[in-house]
């Protein structure tokens, strides 16, 4: 992870910035589509200056870029500052399967995160596997399906 010469630097704004739900919550959200910071206060139950902190913290660590559209600030969120922090622990858990004989590669890790709001069928779920990243969207059924199908072939 590299942005201005310190990796270490950015890799403790990412982590720091993940630490907290409702940053992953809003990370989650802007990865499914663009939405305006007025837009994603109206999901929480705090206030709108709060969850512009939240959206600053998150921008702050590179995670979300926020644009001008009109009279609204919008949110999306950058894949590349993600896919470095999977690199860097991928490269902890090459380190973790030099040491011991487990393969904890066997089964890919899975994780559904549910962004909050309007449409609570909907789920974002990322897949990390050894070699990718994937993230997809879907009603939970539609999810499982695709994880049921994943194992048959594995």
């Amino acid at each position: 992870m590299i942005s201005d010469g310190h990796p270490h630097r950015e890799a403790d704004r990412v982590f720091r910035a993940l630490g907290d739900a409702t940053r992953r919550d809003i990370l989650v959200c802007a990865l499914r589509e663009e939405q305006s910071v007025s837009e994603l206060a109206l999901r929480y139950d705090m206030s709108f200056a709060a969850v512009q902190k939240h959206v600053a913290v998150l921008e702050r660590a590179g995670l979300i870029i926020k644009r001008a559209r009109g009279r609204e600030r919008v949110v999306n969120a950058d894949l590349a500052v993600i896919q470095r922090a999977s690199q860097l622990l991928r490269a902890y858990e090459d380190l973790g399967h030099e040491r011991s004989d487990d393969d904890l590669s066997a089964a890919p890790a899975r994780t559904t995160m549910v962004c909050s709001g309007s449409d609570p069928t909907r789920r974002a779920q990322i897949t990390s596997t050894e070699h990718a990243a994937t993230i997809m969207t879907g009603t939970p059924a539609e999810l499982t399906a695709i994880d049921d199908e994943r194992r048959k072939k594995t």
